[in-house]
């Protein structure tokens, strides 16, 4: 055990094997304001429910009989939020799709009851219609209405376009409250009830998703499997923070996936990035509530592809249970994580604000803690951190004591207990191995 003397900003470090020397420029002196383009809001504000988003997307002004327009309600679907329209939906996809030329798949106002659905191509020329949304959807209510984990499919789709119509910008409310919530969950035992998507995205590549909202997901919101060159922005993602296992955007297997300028709030992570990902970008996301902005779980199966390249940044995070974080299950088969960016973030009354856990067991729901992950983690950069935390720690690294955690850089972190006169103890906890640990010019 090797415990560092600091001021009183710093408290000792515990359960810390170090492999390597730390930097000599440790110094526990306040960190200088970060140069952070995000405005710092107030801390003594309650977490807002996320605002909707604006649609403001020109392209998206649709004249009532502009050519190659394929409107749901042409083909017999009921905008009176009681009439299940899947058919008309999926016959008005089939002939857009088809079409010889531009086409759009055109959802007008009101509300539609839709049931589970595929919209699948390839289409003619391999190129998809636009799909514009200006009414509101609804997913059945009850569990018993889908044969699988899943409400809305897009799949084997390149370059598709999905947006809001201009003005309000339209719902798709998954119902979560009225049966999905009250079951059993992951976060209560260790076999789950049937968790549904709302919207899932398989090979699905070159496409942009804007000026939506996403509520109420009796599982994840949204979820990018197997895809590439997506962009997200503008999008509102809204669940309360105790709604169970509610995802924002979940990411796996897939790249070069940019999600900008988005309101997530959620019972489970905002964002969660898991194997397989690689060159992901989150930028001017505010989180709240919900688990934070988390690389993984990884380490859950075997054979899992790695994490390469993840840029988080220029996000606030409010009132969640954890800030950033990276977490990997015990005993989890060798992977790696590597090249993971958390830069220019702001913290206000986060339980957790900076976080590796390798020993990440919810609910305790793990065979066996004893054995170590062999997920390697390395070149973690955590830089311009600044803002409030309501636990011990301002800062946590559990690593793993069958691998080290290797290149762990704490740059500009300046955190704040919001009780600053409680005795504590451990604001910096580090437990296992760490290969390579540098700590500048911060307090927490």
């Amino acid at each position: 055990m090797v415990a560092l003397g600091m001021s009183s900003s710093v408290a000792c470090l515990s359960f810390l094997y170090i492999t390597s020397v730390l930097s000599a420029s440790w110094q526990p002196t306040p960190a200088p304001k970060p140069n952070s383009p995000v405005s710092s809001p107030n801390p003594e504000a309650n977490s807002p429910d996320p605002s909707p988003a604006t649609a403001d997307s020109p392209e998206t002004q649709l004249p009532p009989t502009a050519e190659g327009l394929f409107d749901v309600t042409d083909y017999g679907a009921e905008p009176d939020g009681e009439t299940e329209t899947s058919s008309p939906f999926l016959e008005a996809w089939n002939a857009a799709c088809s079409h010889n030329g531009d086409s759009t798949f055109y959802i007008p106002e009101g509300t539609f009851l839709l049931g589970p659905v595929s919209i699948t191509g390839p289409c003619h020329n391999n190129q998809p219609p636009k799909i514009v949304i200006k009414g509101t959807l609804m997913a059945p209510p009850n569990l018993s209405a889908f044969p699988d984990t899943n409400w809305i499919v897009f799949q084997d789709l390149h370059g598709i376009n999905i947006s809001g119509g201009n003005g309000e910008v339209p719902n798709i409310d998954a119902q979560g409250e009225v049966e999905a919530w009250k079951r059993n969950s992951c976060s209560k035992s260790e076999k789950c009830n049937k968790l549904i998507t709302s919207l899932r995205f398989n090979n699905v590549s070159h496409g942009t998703i804007s000026n939506i909202a996403v509520s109420n997901s009796k599982g994840f919101h949204v979820a990018f499997l197997d895809c590439d060159n997506i962009n997200v922005y503008n999008v509102s993602i809204s669940s309360p923070g105790d709604s169970p296992n509610t995802d924002g955007i979940h990411v796996g297997m897939s790249t070069n996936i940019n999600i900008t300028s988005s309101n997530i709030g959620a019972g489970d992570d905002c964002i969660s990035i898991g194997p397989g990902s690689s060159n992901i970008s989150v930028a001017d996301v505010k989180c709240g509530p919900g688990h934070g902005i988390s690389i993984g779980s990884l380490g859950k199966y075997t054979d899992e592809e790695d994490v390469v390249g993840i840029n988080v940044r220029n996000c606030t995070i409010t009132g969640t249970q954890n800030g950033v974080r990276v977490k990997t299950w015990p005993g989890a088969p060798a992977s790696r994580a590597s090249n993971l960016m958390f830069t220019d973030i702001v913290m206000i009354n986060v339980s957790n604000p900076i976080i590796i856990d390798q020993e990440y067991c919810p609910s305790n729901s793990c065979k066996s803690t004893s054995e170590p992950s062999l997920v390697k983690l390395s070149n973690i950069h955590f830089k311009n951190i600044s803002g409030t935390y309501n636990t011990e720690s301002g800062v946590t690294l559990i690593c793993s004591s069958g691998v080290p955690c290797e290149n762990i850089h704490l740059i500009d972190i300046n955190l704040n207990p919001t009780e600053p006169e409680t005795p504590r103890e451990g604001r910096f906890n580090v437990k296992g191995v760490v290969n390579g640990l540098e700590i500048l010019n911060s307090s927490f």
